[in-house]
């Protein structure tokens, strides 16, 4: 059933993996005091520095798929093998408080969470070019050369999707990105930035530099 919104907004911010979704989202909400990130569940091992109840609520995958039955999610999806999740209670708290909000979730969930909130803004976070996302990965080091990979294959998936989404954020300059998404968010008047054909052009390139 539709969550009803009553109040605070909710910001879907989707990026393919090493876009660099993650640190903007942290730079984003420090200091700011009326918006928050969901704590999704997920049924993957913590790693490092990784608490519960923190970075995720970590749960096993049977716990995960009771939930499922019991309609807990607002949205879920299952990636590289494990479950992630939003609760809905959480959401609809939150939306009560007047507190803005954001959703850091992958296309799937985007579309899951639009069809029930359509009045919710969303986000998604480009990287520069194919190879500086390959970079990304790589840098990191937290995966191996076939999981990285396999992220760069769902990356390109995940980037296909951009045109579900109303705005889009080049993460090139790291500080530059972070205004544009404060921007988005502080402001109502800013046009829907999918619309400009600039963002199918770019695409494209980052698409043809795989091949």
């Amino acid at each position: 059933m539709p969550i009803k919104n009553k109040s605070g907004t909710l910001f879907i911010i989707a990026a393919p993996s090493g876009a660099g979704k993650t640190s903007l989202i942290k730079s984003l909400i420090t200091g700011e005091n009326n918006i928050d990130v969901s704590i999704s569940y997920t049924t993957r091992k913590p790693r490092a520095g990784e608490k519960d109840g923190e970075a995720y609520n970590f749960v096993n995958e049977t716990v995960f798929i009771d939930l499922i039955k019991k309609d807990y999610f607002l949205e879920y999806a299952k990636v590289f093998g494990n479950y992630y999740g939003t609760p809905k209670d959480w959401v609809e708290q939150e939306m009560l408080t007047g507190k803005n909000f954001i959703l850091e979730i992958d296309w799937q969930g985007a579309q899951q969470v639009k069809s029930q909130l359509r009045n919710s803004v969303s986000i998604f976070v480009l990287p520069p070019d194919y190879q500086t996302l390959h970079n990304r990965l790589i840098s990191r080091q937290k995966d191996d050369t076939e999981t990285i990979e396999r992220r760069m294959d769902a990356a390109c998936v995940e980037i296909s999707h951009y045109k579900d989404f109303e705005y889009i954020v080049i993460n090139d300059d790291f500080d530059t990105a972070l205004s544009e998404i404060k921007a988005i968010i502080t402001t109502t008047n800013l046009g829907s930035c999918r619309q400009s054909a600039f963002y199918d052009d770019f695409v494209s390139q980052i698409m043809a530099q795989k091949d």
